[in-house]
């Protein structure tokens, strides 16, 4: 398989193609194998950006009144908005992860033991409950020990308790998800009841490679945040077929072969760690020349919102909002045709429809530093 050729099948199936995809948010969400949701309001663009018509509100609506999205820790532990139907996979999946190291003095980090004491206490105190962080700490502590309030843990401008190291771990178990924020507050509450289910690692193996294949266990440990050797374990649980991208040896689900017959075409703005460049790979085809330098932040995806052009990053941009105006800036690397300024244009369009705004765009500069 050729770049190009695979640039094609993944921009199809992750909604970016010509046509928006099909389905509504939880369909969209499923084939991007999740939208990462730390900045909020990314998610909610990265999901709404895929779907002709749809605003910030829909996919609001079907986080917080649909319940047809899950908020809750995903890939490498970030926040990320899942399809409820498929939390009991990831549920399974992300459980298998084998324990990491915690960074910090070795006093400051939970034990094994005490790991399991904090899963279960909020699996415990959230049962038919909505609570923001500081209830929950209390809840936490008391149901544990006064071990698990010390503040060890460094944080924004203060420190938090101990027992704050195991959210990821809890919710990775399914003790938790997001509940919606309390004025300016974000609550947790119990996850959606549900069958387990026995193996979702293979599930989450065939949904990765149906949206990012080719791929390697290695990237797909770099993805999962995993080792490399428990994804290299998980691809053996799943018919494949190995293919070449570019000369290198990567796979594919067994049969998933198929490739679009046009090469990649089309102007795209893509939010705050979308999904798409985050997952991509190899990352010197999807970031090529001087696009590595520029969008990345220390090789790292997704801390600058990237113009797309025909399926590479080809630039970054900006929005600024101030009621209802959004200003955009747009930052190429390489000048852009007619065909291609227009089509920028109507991006900037879409962008303003997702975020219910007037949106106003500006070709230049961006200086707005790497989110952190």
């Amino acid at each position: 398989m050729s770049w190009p050729q695979v640039s094609a099948r993944r921009l199809e199936r992750a909604g970016l193609g010509r046509r928006p995809a099909d389905g509504g948010p939880e369909e969209v969400v499923a084939a991007m194998c999740g939208a990462h949701a730390q900045v909020m309001a990314a998610g909610e663009a990265s999901v709404a950006l895929r779907l002709g018509g749809l605003t910030r509100t829909h996919v609001r609506e079907a986080l917080w009144g649909e319940r047809s999205l899950v908020k809750t820790h995903g890939p490498r532990g970030t926040v990320h908005l899942l399809p409820a139907r498929d939390l009991p996979m990831w549920v399974s999946a992300m459980s298998s992860l084998p324990p990491g190291r915690r960074a910090g003095a070795v006093s400051a980090r939970l034990t094994p033991e005490q790991d399991e004491q904090v899963v279960a206490a909020i699996r415990e105190v959230l049962a038919g409950a909505e609570m923001t962080i500081d209830e929950l700490s209390e809840a936490v502590i008391a149901a544990t020990g006064p071990w698990a309030g010390d503040l060890v843990m460094p944080a924004f401008q203060g420190m938090w308790p101990r027992w704050r190291q195991a959210m990821a771990l809890a919710a990775h178990r399914g003790a938790f998800v997001f509940g919606p924020v309390r004025g300016r507050k974000v609550t947790y509450t119990a996850a959606p009841a549900a069958p387990p289910v026995r193996d979702g690692l293979s599930g989450l193996v065939r949904s990765y490679l149906r949206a990012y294949g080719p791929a390697t266990p290695e990237q797909f440990a770099r993805w999962a945040g995993g080792p490399v050797r428990w994804a290299a374990e998980a691809f053996r649980g799943v018919p494949l077929e190995e293919v070449l991208l570019e000369g290198r040896p990567a796979w594919v689900l067994a049969g998933d072969t198929a490739v679009p017959g046009d090469p990649p075409r089309g102007v795209r703005l893509l939010p705050y760690f979308d999904a798409y460049v985050v997952a991509g790979q190899p990352r010197e085809l999807l970031y090529p020349g001087q696009a590595a330098g520029r969008a990345l932040a220390g090789g790292q995806a997704g801390n600058f919102p990237v113009l797309l052009v025909d399926g590479e990053v080809s630039g970054v941009w900006h929005q600024r909002r101030s009621g209802n105006k959004i200003d955009v800036t747009v930052e190429p690397l390489h000048d852009l045709t007619p065909t291609r300024l227009r089509e920028l244009d109507e991006q900037v369009q879409r962008v303003g429809e997702v975020l219910e705004g007037r949106p106003r765009l500006t070709i230049g500069t961006v200086k707005v530093g790497a989110h952190a």
